[in-house]
């Protein structure tokens, strides 16, 4: 079976655990079912909406555990931490290159995937090692701006 077709037929829960694996953490239940809800929600959560979404399924999971374990995401490259400002952390299941944008009226982030975006990777300038690189606007996205001419009119 091609490598394609075997991640075609893996359970979320599946793919998971193997990138954890793969990112060298530890899989425990809390850590699969959190980059499991990383991996299908594409919305950007906070810690706190990552908290409140699983603790009906995970009712002994505490906001610490997500806090730790999103940030160990992060530090492990297993998910990406984008900092809007010192108010707003969210975090990202997709760990591609690719640029960010955020509402500043609706506070939500989006994936602007046709945005050339910035690679990932080692590399000294100037003397500095760059670890990581991220890229994302802050502006007024589409729907709230059509919501604003609707008003308008």
């Amino acid at each position: 079976m091609h490598r394609k077709t075997l991640e075609t037929t893996m359970t979320d829960r599946e793919k998971a655990y193997k990138h954890l694996i793969d990112c060298e953490i530890h899989p425990s239940m809390q850590r699969i079912a959190i980059m499991q809800y990383l991996m299908t929600h594409h919305t950007h959560p906070t810690v706190d909406d990552v908290y409140k979404d699983l603790c009906p399924q995970l009712p002994t999971l505490s906001r610490t555990t997500v806090y730790n374990t999103l940030r160990m995401f992060s530090e492990k490259k297993a998910a990406l931490m984008i900092t809007i400002d010192d108010h707003r952390v969210c975090y990202d299941g997709n760990t591609e290159p690719h640029v960010h944008f955020y509402c500043k009226k609706c506070n939500k982030v989006y994936d602007m995937m046709d945005e050339e975006a910035p690679l990932n990777i080692t590399k000294y300038i100037h003397g500095n090692l760059i670890e990581d690189t991220q890229l994302y606007y802050r502006g007024i996205c589409s729907h709230c701006l059509e919501a604003e001419k609707q008003k308008a009119s």
